[in-house]
Parts: structure tokens; sequence; C-alpha cells
């Protein structure tokens, strides 16, 4: 088995060995994984941080060992809080983004295997944060563009908004909506909910396709086009501008 460790700012998994396939989620820097697979120029990875499944190009790939794997994997790393900063190594900079993966930070530096790159923004290791400061997270990304698989202010999907906020507080959500229903304690009723809870909407089908951060048990933020806020009640998420209910309540969950 082969593991690797994310050097760039943001990495397209895509559903297939192709770059014409789909993007159905994204590594950021310093985020860890397994290789599952090779074929031609493909690696099929499995994500360290939410077990995600998908390839990425083989020159986009940067190989680590077991024992970094394992230490990234058992513990907490410190998390780049600015929306986008620069790392330093040397006479280069690189960006990266709001919830990248910060390894090894040693309050000046972190360190991709043996490279030194020097930070100098705001690293917080993410706790289990009170529900206000969650949904004070949740606003960083706001009006970032809807991006199907993004999971960066640059673009981003309603699972991948979500996954990302609670990453920020140091809670692991899966990637996809469906998943993501999966976790944490049923909320019976609107009126009962807390800031900082999950909702989630159904198609017609009755398929969980969306999700969102309550704000208030009036008003939720989610990514649909941007990150965007609007109104709530017991049907759905009402769409002012459009005058008409644009997702389907299906269930609401606790995780904090």
């Amino acid at each position: 088995m082969k593991y690797g460790i994310c050097p760039l700012t943001v990495v397209p998994l895509r559903a297939e060995p192709s770059d014409k396939s789909e993007m159905v989620s994204q590594l950021l820097f310093g985020e860890h994984y397994q290789v599952m697979l090779s074929q031609n120029n493909w690696l099929q990875i499995k994500c360290g941080y939410d077990e995600y499944e998908g390839w990425i190009a083989a020159n986009q790939h940067c190989e680590t060992s077991l024992q970094i794997y394992n230490e990234l994997s058992a513990s907490n790393s410190f998390l780049n809080f600015d929306l986008v900063q620069l790392l330093i190594k040397g006479k280069f900079m690189q960006t990266i983004v709001i919830g990248s993966t910060l390894p090894y930070f040693d309050g000046k530096n972190c360190y991709i295997n043996q490279d030194k790159l020097t930070f100098e923004g705001n690293a917080k290791m993410p706790m289990q944060a009170e529900k206000s400061i969650l949904v004070e997270n949740a606003f960083m990304y706001l009006n970032s563009p809807y991006l199907w698989g993004g999971r960066s202010p640059l673009g981003i999907d309603c699972s991948g908004f979500t996954q990302m906020v609670y990453k920020l507080s140091g809670i692991r959500l899966k990637r996809d909506a469906r998943l993501q229903a999966e976790q944490g304690k049923t909320i019976n009723l609107l009126a009962e909910s807390n800031p900082g809870d999950l909702v989630f909407f159904d198609n017609e089908e009755g398929n969980i396709v969306h999700v969102g951060i309550l704000i208030n048990k009036e008003n939720i933020i989610h990514s649909s086009g941007q990150v965007r806020v609007d109104k709530i009640d017991h049907h759905g998420i009402y769409d002012a501008e459009q005058k008409k209910y644009s997702h389907k309540l299906r269930v609401i969950k606790r995780l904090i």
C-alpha cells in the first residue's frame, strides 16, 4: 500500500481516471490519503479525512510514508483559518485556502515530508466550538460560488460547505449529503432546532440531495448557486427572489 499527502492548493478528485470525468471532491493542501490502485497516469485514492474515494492525476501525487499517514490520522492538525493565505518555501510562495491542513505545524512552519514551509497566517487547532462560532465560521464562505465537488471558497458544493465548516470546529462530516444525514441526532421539529444544526432536503424520489446549516429557526446558510442565506420553515427553503420554495425539508440533525 502506498500513501500520499497533498502538496498543492487544491487537487481535483474525479469519479473516473480521466480529465474529462466529473470532479466529485477535492483534496486541500496538507490532506493525506491511501493509494488504492494505479491505472495509466491516474491513482485511485481513499482520503484519510473522510474515507471518500476517487481518482487523482499521478503527476499531482506526493508520496509519503505509512508513519506520516498514521500520525496525521491519529491526531488533529492545525488548520489555516484565513480565506486565502501564503506559504513560503525559500524564494517561492504558494497559496492555500481556509481549512487547509498544516502538517506538523510548530507555530511558524509546517512540513510536507522533508519540505519546510513557513506560515504567518491565522493557524488554529480545530476544537469543538460553540454553535455561535460554527455559524460565524459558516459566514466566512458567504458568496462563494457553487461548484460541484468543491471544498474551497473559490468554489464549493452544499455538502463540501457543511463538511468544511464543521472541519473548522473539529467535527468530521462525511463527504456527501446523503452520508452526512446518517450522522448525528435527529431533531423532530424546526421549532426544536438550534443554530449550527444540519438540515437535509430531498427530491421527489425521496433521495437526499441538499444540506445546509441553520443560523436560527428562520434562516439557513447553504450553497446553492453560491453560499447564501435564505428563509426556512417546516416546508423547506424559501427563495425570496424567485418567490417560491427551492428545497423540500426532509430531516434535521444535531452534532454539536
